[in-house]
């Protein structure tokens, strides 16, 4: 797309910005595809029982994992959602890890930036996640800066990887249950470190929208950036 090395230039500047400032938390996050709960074959090297189920029996649940990642600490933190993935999922899961930071970790930042794809749960036109953002800069008291990457660059998103890590470390088991879902995520390693893991059983409804008469108070919150309007955008608390 046109505005491709404008996002890039962008991002750039703003991470420059970012790394200098050591109260800055700078994060990545990315959802990945549902994972199917059962006696699937997963292909590679067996573990365990290898008698896997001969055709699709249609399994009992599907698991959506958040991922998200700490870009000065490598921490990575995993989120599987049994529900719907949703701008209302993508939304408490960045509320649960935030509450999980130790408090003098929370107390040191001053800017929460979170670099994220343009998909269509998380985007800078979405409205529920736009007003769950809103409302979560109130909560934490900050201002969050969100930036998007451009379309098809998700190599460039460092989440992306982590689940290539996951698929390895994981490949020919059976995740007959969650149980054995969370604990192989919890010993895979990102550079070194075991991720934080969790999972939710919150229950989401899908195509939850804003009217545009409410949309109007969200976008007054907005400070978008106006040459990257949908990619680059600064919410920054009410404190009155």
């Amino acid at each position: 797309m046109p505005e491709t090395d404008a996002i890039f230039a962008n991002i750039k500047e703003k991470d420059g910005q970012s790394m200098t400032d050591d109260t800055t938390k700078r994060i990545r996050i990315d959802c990945k595809a549902t994972v199917n709960i059962g006696a699937d074959s997963r292909g590679g090297k067996t573990r365990g029982d290898n008698q896997a189920a001969d055709h699709d029996m249609g399994c009992k649940e599907k698991d959506t994992p958040f991922g998200m990642i700490d870009e000065d600490t490598a921490q990575l933190a995993l989120l599987f959602g049994s529900s719907a993935k949703t701008s209302d999922f993508i939304v408490d899961s960045l509320e649960h890890w935030w509450k999980q930071l130790p408090l003098a970790e929370r107390d040191d930042v001053t800017l929460l930036q979170i670099k994220l794809d343009n998909g269509p749960e998380s985007s800078g036109r979405r409205t529920q996640f736009l007003h769950r953002m809103v409302a979560f800069a109130d909560t934490i008291g900050l201002p969050i800066q969100l930036l998007y990457d451009p379309p098809y660059h998700s190599k460039d998103n460092p989440v992306e990887r982590c689940w290539g890590i996951l698929e390895q470390h994981w490949n020919g088991t059976q995740l007959v249950d969650v149980t054995t879902l969370l604990e192989w995520a919890k010993s895979m390693t990102w550079k070194g470190i075991k991720p934080l893991v969790d999972i939710s059983r919150k229950v989401y409804a899908k195509g939850v929208t804003l009217t545009k008469g409410a949309m109007k108070g969200v976008e007054a919150r907005l400070e978008r950036n106006p040459n990257l309007p949908k990619w680059d955008i600064l919410i920054r608390p009410d404190c009155g």
